[in-house]
């Protein structure tokens, strides 16, 4: 069985990874080799519960350190290092590493996919750097990066996207020069070879197990599949699985995505268990407040509010996630209410908390004050103006310079997580 690829995109696709972002960061600016180091990076390090961000390759095989790994379960060694996150540093070292892939390439033809994930087309640049063939221009922005930063990248090369994202994944990873190129004429040998059907960009350990009750246990039985059938059980997801289980990806690197609904959202796993109310209060309070700051800063009233708390891992019921259809506002204390009323309705007294979300979607973008008519107009242009007004002394003198009382109390987090980037540490403090 074979397909005809004649009328699908062929391209020349880089997918370029940074081992090891975090580690490897932290190893470079200690004048240490990334590849030769015992590095990890810990948020949290001075809890056992400490998670591990990020482990340079050394750290992984020796230790068997995975990006998930808890402090109290890594073994001692005498060599590891233990590091505090600096997201604020590795922003910036991503932009570094953006800034020289724009050396190569137009913004048109650079998607950036994650802090230390970007695909690059690079056919249009061929010729204006000389070069017979991606995997020469490949190996030329590696050795760059290298040079200037001195950090190790990996590179998938494909026709399209997918198959970059593939070769990155399942061969560059553990080829000698960090480089790997899959075209559609190798998809028997490169795709259908895959060992575990999750390995496959697209299938997690729910769909693998949908596939399986279908007889779909590789990725090979993927492409050979009875793709009708494969519709018809698992709808336009299936008709995708199929196609990627052929190599064909249609997407276009210039078509940026525009999602079809935004919205903004907060959310946060507690250091403990919360069990009074009044405390819980206090968090999702900081957080709506939070989260009203970004509409209003974007331009944006929220017709709907969510609201999710999940319980401890101790607790026999999960939590509760729940939305509420409002009238279309960005006032802090309306926002801070409805998020009240959804937390007051389906709480339960004595439940530890360890996790909280806030999101507000149904927006309309407008600087006008839209009125309620069953409120004292004055009064609501006040509240409009208070909530710029703080706004612009946040913006200016940050927002520990503006707090309520409340957050001064204990269970209160706004304060400590206003200096975080990411959820994570984000300051430049001196090298540990």
């Amino acid at each position: 069985m074979s397909f005809d690829y004649s009328d699908e995109i062929s391209n020349d696709i880089l997918c370029v990874d940074v081992k090891s972002f975090y580690a490897s960061v932290e190893c470079v600016e200690r004048g240490l080799h990334p590849l030769k180091t015992m590095l990890v990076v810990m948020s949290n390090a001075e809890n056992a519960g400490g998670l591990v961000l990020a482990a340079s390759p050394l750290a992984k095989k020796v230790l068997g350190i995975s990006n998930v790994t808890r402090k109290r379960d890594i073994p001692y060694h005498p060599d590891l290092l233990i590091v505090p996150p600096r997201m604020q540093f590795y922003i910036e070292k991503n932009t570094e590493i953006n800034d020289i892939f724009r050396k190569y390439v137009s913004d048109e033809d650079l998607h950036i996919y994650s802090i230390d994930e970007s695909f690059v087309s690079v056919r249009a640049s061929l010729k204006l750097f000389k070069r017979k063939s991606a995997y020469d221009l490949a190996r030329m922005i590696q050795y760059h990066i290298y040079k200037k930063i001195g950090l190790y990248v990996t590179i998938g090369i494909g026709d399209n996207m997918l198959l970059a994202k593939l070769a990155l994944d399942n061969e560059a990873k553990y080829n000698a020069n960090l480089i790997a190129e899959w075209r559609y004429k190798d998809v028997p040998e490169t795709i259908w070879k895959i060992e575990n059907i999750t390995d496959m960009w697209g299938i997690g350990e729910r769909t693998a197990i949908r596939l399986n009750s279908l007889g779909i246990k590789s990725v090979y039985d993927l492409a050979h599949a009875n793709f009708y059938q494969l519709r018809e059980s698992m709808g336009l997801i299936g008709e995708q699985l199929y196609a990627g289980a052929w190599g064909i990806d249609r997407s276009d690197i210039r078509e940026q995505y525009r999602p079809l609904e935004k919205s903004y959202g907060n959310s946060q796993i507690l250091k403990r268990d919360y069990y009074k109310r009044h405390e819980i209060k206090i968090v999702i309070r900081e957080m709506a407040e939070q989260v009203a700051t970004r509409i209003r800063k974007h331009h944006c009233k929220t017709g709907c509010v969510s609201l999710t708390v999940t319980y401890s891992k101790h607790e026999e019921k999960a939590g509760f996630s729940r939305q509420l259809k409002i009238p279309n506002t960005s006032n802090t204390k309306k926002l801070v209410d409805y998020c009240f009323d959804i937390f007051n309705k389906h709480y339960e007294d004595d439940m530890a908390v360890r996790s909280i979300g806030i999101s507000y979607s149904k927006l309309t973008y407008t600087s006008n004050i839209q009125l309620d008519l069953f409120e004292d107009p004055t009064q609501q242009i006040a509240n409009e103006k208070l909530d710029l007004l703080v706004d612009k002394i946040r913006d200016k003198y940050g927002f520990q310079s503006l707090v309520h009382a409340s957050s001064l109390l204990e269970g209160a987090t706004a304060i400590n997580r206003s200096s975080l980037v990411g959820g994570h540490a984000g300051g430049m403090e001196g090298i540990q």
